[in-house]
């Protein structure tokens, strides 16, 4: 038996319920880990109050991301024994692979051997933003070296690792946030420029800081904000669209688009995830990256695995600096 979180109706963060659970042996290509730590991503939230991109059967598991320990084994496994500290690529179906859990089973193909000086907490916080930055950034807009680059919700965990990586490969990270609260932690995180959505007319601050226009562009509000965002970007820029957090219609900039041959794009990390060739490109930089220093996950608040309803209330409270991570 092991506990587990599930929950049996969509709504709030008291929808979810801790359960003792039989977990059943890996099947053929699956590897059972014993987890050690969770990290928490918006999409959790969406998908337990049934506005994420997945319905899942109810009662249902959820979770993304883990790290852990190796625990068991399924049949035609190579490359992991039992006792390997691991981490998860996130899957493509969380409610087939959930990884809230004292015991979770993955596909062997989405299990990372971390680096040993990688701790659980901070694998657990790694794959999801990274993996999203990068496969936005660097596979899709290819960032390049001194160009700027615009990163909404700065203060999320994809958004502090898509300002390291625009550092790491020379561009200038421009953050937007709401206020200058997070001003001095965001300098501090590696943003060039800050930008106060509430403080500050967009479009105007943008325009000073890069006249030229802004080539690219990661959001994932969506929203009023397209329409300023939009106005200050280059021509040919790119706009990146990862989320839709806001709960006001987003307008379609038809005369910017037009006059500037913009592209707007929508975008899953299942894109990057789904693709051998992708993931492994990413994994590399990312590793290296984590190896040099010049990527480091910023944990917002650890919270304990009895606590979840708790770590969902924060998740929302748009509160954090960077990923909350669970430890189990």
């Amino acid at each position: 038996m092991a506990r587990v979180v599930r929950f049996y109706s969509h709504g709030g963060p008291e929808v979810l319920r801790i359960e003792d659970l039989e977990v059943p042996r890996p099947g053929a290509g699956e590897v059972r880990i014993s987890v050690k730590a969770l990290g928490l991503n918006r999409a959790e939230a969406s998908m337990r109050k049934g506005t994420y991109i997945e319905m899942p059967a109810l009662p249902s598991g959820l979770g993304l991301e883990a790290a852990g320990i190796v625990e068991a084994l399924g049949d035609g496994i190579e490359g992991f024994a039992p006792g390997d500290a691991v981490s998860i690529i996130p899957p493509r179906q969380m409610a087939r692979w959930p990884a809230y859990g004292e015991l979770a089973t993955f596909p062997a193909e989405l299990v990372v051997k971390h680096p040993p000086w990688l701790g659980f907490e901070a694998a657990a916080a790694t794959w999801m933003q990274y993996l999203t930055a990068h496969g936005a950034l660097i596979d899709v807009a290819r960032l390049g070296r001194d160009q700027p680059v615009v990163i909404t919700a700065a203060s999320s965990s994809v958004g502090l690792a898509a300002i390291q990586i625009a550092n790491l490969i020379g561009a200038v990270p421009i953050a937007v946030t709401r206020t200058s609260a997070k001003k001095a932690a965001l300098l501090d995180a590696g943003a060039v420029h800050i930008v106060a959505t509430q403080e500050e007319d967009i479009e105007a601050r943008l325009r000073e800081i890069a006249p030229q226009g802004v080539p690219v562009v990661l959001d994932p509000i969506g929203g009023p904000i397209f329409t300023p965002l939009t106005a200050a970007m280059a021509r040919g820029g790119i706009l990146i669209e990862y989320g839709g957090l806001s709960p006001e219609p987003t307008p379609f900039p038809l005369s910017d688009v037009l006059a500037k041959t913009l592209t707007l794009r929508g975008y899953l990390v299942h894109e990057v995830t789904g693709d051998p060739e992708r993931l492994e490109a990413a994994k590399t930089f990312i590793l290296d990256g984590l190896a040099s220093g010049a990527l480091k996950p910023i944990i917002a608040r650890t919270f304990p695995f009895e606590d979840i309803v708790e770590a969902h209330r924060f998740l929302e409270s748009g509160e954090q600096f960077g990923k909350i991570v669970v430890t189990v």
